[in-house]
């Protein structure tokens, strides 16, 4: 295990790029050392915050005690078929490197969800998803660390209750499973999907009339490259808000008044909304308060031109839940984790 790093910058550690400092940072790649940082922790009585990709983060403050760097890598198939194949990955790997990994070797599954920033250990903790496509799809299970006995535990799927960007781990197991590896089983024939609007345009315009999982990935990668600011340029976070989910009866009462306004009916009668159409009606697309701002192509994604602290653009998020409640009767929740 690396040593005790103090009074560490997250901005280089998290995407939003905001000036805030770890009283203490330990990077962690094995099991052992997760177990050996929450002994020192808790013998020390110092509070402990873990930290993966930091891509879903906003610091609005310094981080006292240790924060745990989750940097535990590993790719390994445990199960295969002449169907599927099922591969572990450890919870540090970079998500995209993974998803390109399984096309590279023509395995499919997860290749819509390509250039989706963080670690793996992320993914199912908000059951990441886009473009059709959620990594509960191929999940068969989630092992991690529980941080009140030390011990290790592994859910499957059907355990994690993965949901529109939920999981048991925001939830029951919130603050409580350090996850250290996921398990997912990929399709070695896959179908692909093309149920996304703005995948089949692309393909359209490459010219692809039969496309493969190199395909879908290679689409994915230019829309999200055209559509969404790189944290390496413009510090941000990807979406910072969920798209709402709203009954059957107020769904109508809001496409009576709004024609246009895009929604996606869901298999329990309900309908779910594009938060950034909501934000962009109501006049906040492009708009910038200092280094605070909503990126100009993505009203759903906020950023940080340079100079904005945490507590800025918490402030400016507000501002925009309350004017979509105001304008439309939403309210929009965050998908950012707030420091």
């Amino acid at each position: 295990m690396n040593t005790v790093e103090t009074n560490i910058a997250l901005a280089g550690l998290t995407s939003f790029g905001i000036a805030a400092k770890a009283q203490q940072l330990m990077r962690v790649d094995s099991v052992a050392d997760v177990l050996q940082v929450l002994k020192a922790a808790e013998a020390d009585a110092v509070p402990l915050t873990v930290l993966g990709g930091g891509s879903n983060v906003l610091c609005t403050h310094d981080v006292r005690g240790m924060v745990m760097k989750i940097e535990i890598m590993g790719r390994r198939i445990v199960a295969e078929d002449d169907a599927t194949v099922t591969v572990e990955f450890g919870a540090g790997e970079s998500w995209h490197d993974v998803v390109a990994w399984t096309v590279e070797n023509g395995w499919g599954g997860l290749e819509n969800l390509a250039l989706i920033p963080g670690t793996v250990g992320a993914a199912p903790m908000q059951n990441i998803g886009a473009y059709g496509t959620e990594q509960a799809s191929c999940a068969v299970s989630v092992t991690y660390v529980d941080r009140r006995t030390h011990t290790m535990h592994t859910l499957d799927a059907d355990a994690c209750a993965f949901g529109y960007r939920e999981s048991v781990f925001k939830h029951a197991l919130r603050d409580v499973a350090i996850i250290t590896s996921v398990r997912y089983r990929l399709q070695r024939h896959p179908t692909v999907n093309t149920t996304y609007a703005d995948v089949r345009n692309e393909l359209q315009v490459r010219g692809v009339a039969a496309p493969t999982i190199r395909d879908v990935f290679d689409a994915v990668v230019a829309i999200r490259t055209r559509k969404l600011p790189d944290p390496a340029v413009i510090g941000n976070a990807g979406s910072f808000f969920k798209n709402p989910v709203v009954d059957a009866e107020t769904y109508t009462r809001l496409r009576s008044a709004n024609a246009d306004m895009p929604a996606y009916p869901q298999a329990d009668g309900t309908y779910k909304l594009a938060a950034a159409w909501l934000i962009d009606q109501c006049g906040w697309k492009g708009h910038r308060d200092g280094d605070a701002g909503v990126h100009v192509n993505q009203a759903l994604v906020l950023v940080n031109y340079g100079g904005a602290t945490g507590r800025q653009i918490l402030e400016l998020s507000k501002r925009i839940v309350a004017s979509v409640h105001d304008a439309f009767g939403v309210t929009l929740e965050r998908e950012v984790n707030v420091w």
